[in-house]
């Protein structure tokens, strides 16, 4: 295909989680997202499977042009997602699909080329001051994992995305009860990254760890993540509750991290399925003392503004199409 021909290709987009493939599709570049879909990864046998049942579902046929958004490292042509058994050769599902063109990007580095195009209705402030006008930007954000991303200037009025696996990262404590969780945890899971305390499975192992504590005596309750939330957002029980603070603080600390690494005099954003549903019922929670708690660092923290992303549609999308047009030296690419 041809620069003229691929300029007003028409794309496909797709942002793939643990849990659900949410594809949509773009008539060419800077054109409206549109025909947005979500269908459960566990209805299909894979990701080609979910695609063509996507197309045939809004009666359209295989665009040249495709981004697949996917919560999994990238590094090489082999993806096999780390909270669901999906597993294929970029290479491959290309030829499979008869794309010209596939670009397979991790789903926070999607979400992170989105940022810029975010408005005011997009996100609310979690504290902080005003953004840094330049300087690096954060996001992080828990779902069926943990996804930390970020964006860093250019140097020419640009952004270059992060793609690493920040979610991955061992997981701290600020307080001898938060300690008495992650050794829980320890126990079950060995390593304690980030992601085990802050996606929905940690919330549902916090609730249980915070049962085996000293003095809790009732029979351990095993409740969904949806269970918990509900229950401590309507305050009607107090250990799911504190299991939901404990949630918020861990978050906290992980998001404080980030903004130390990364400089993120920018703001820091969150993202993912989980937080935008808490509402401003986390403002009540340990999420910013704890996104303050860096000792001496403290100060350095206190002005760094923290968004909460809360859109209706997918801000990933408007990543997987830029992506595609800006073309960015990614590793998951197929021409």
């Amino acid at each position: 295909m041809n620069n003229a021909a691929r300029a007003s290709a028409a794309r496909v987009l797709a942002d793939v989680g643990g849990t659900n493939a949410r594809f949509a599709w773009q008539a060419g570049p800077g054109q409206p997202v549109e025909a947005v879909m979500n269908l459960p990864c566990a209805e299909h046998d894979s990701l080609a499977e979910a695609l063509r049942s996507y197309l045939l579902r809004t009666q359209r046929t295989m665009p040249p042009d495709c981004c697949i958004a996917i919560a999994n490292p990238v590094v090489g042509d082999r993806v096999a997602m780390t909270n669901h058994h999906w597993a294929f050769s970029i290479r491959e599902l290309k030829a499979q699909l008869g794309l010209h063109r596939l670009l397979v990007v991790n789903d926070f580095t999607a979400l992170a080329l989105a940022l810029p195009r975010l408005g005011a209705a997009d996100r609310w402030q979690l504290g902080g001051g005003d953004a840094q006008p330049g300087a690096a930007i954060g996001l992080i954000g828990p779902g069926t994992g943990l996804g930390v991303s970020g964006l860093l200037p250019d140097g020419r009025g640009g952004w270059l995305p992060i793609q690493g696996e920040g979610g991955h990262a061992t997981l701290g404590a600020t307080t001898a009860r938060e300690a008495a969780v992650l050794e829980l945890l320890r126990e079950w899971h060995g390593h304690v990254s980030a992601e085990r305390a802050v996606c929905g499975q940690g919330l549902v192992d916090i609730h249980l760890a915070l049962q085996r504590l000293p003095g809790h005596g009732a029979v351990p309750q095993d409740l969904p993540a949806a269970a918990i939330t509900e229950a401590a957002l309507a305050g009607s029980d107090a250990r799911c509750t504190e299991a939901l603070h404990l949630f918020c603080a861990f978050l906290g600390i992980a998001a404080g991290n980030l903004a130390l690494t990364l400089g993120a005099r920018g703001g820091v954003f969150i993202g993912g399925g989980i937080v935008p549903r808490l509402g401003r019922w986390i403002e009540s929670s340990p999420f910013r003392a704890r996104f303050e708690a860096k000792g001496r660092f403290a100060a350095y923290l206190q002005p760094v503004p923290v968004y909460v992303i809360d859109t209706p549609q997918s801000p990933a999308f408007l990543g997987a199409a830029e992506a595609l047009d800006a073309a960015l030296p990614m590793v998951g690419q197929a021409d």
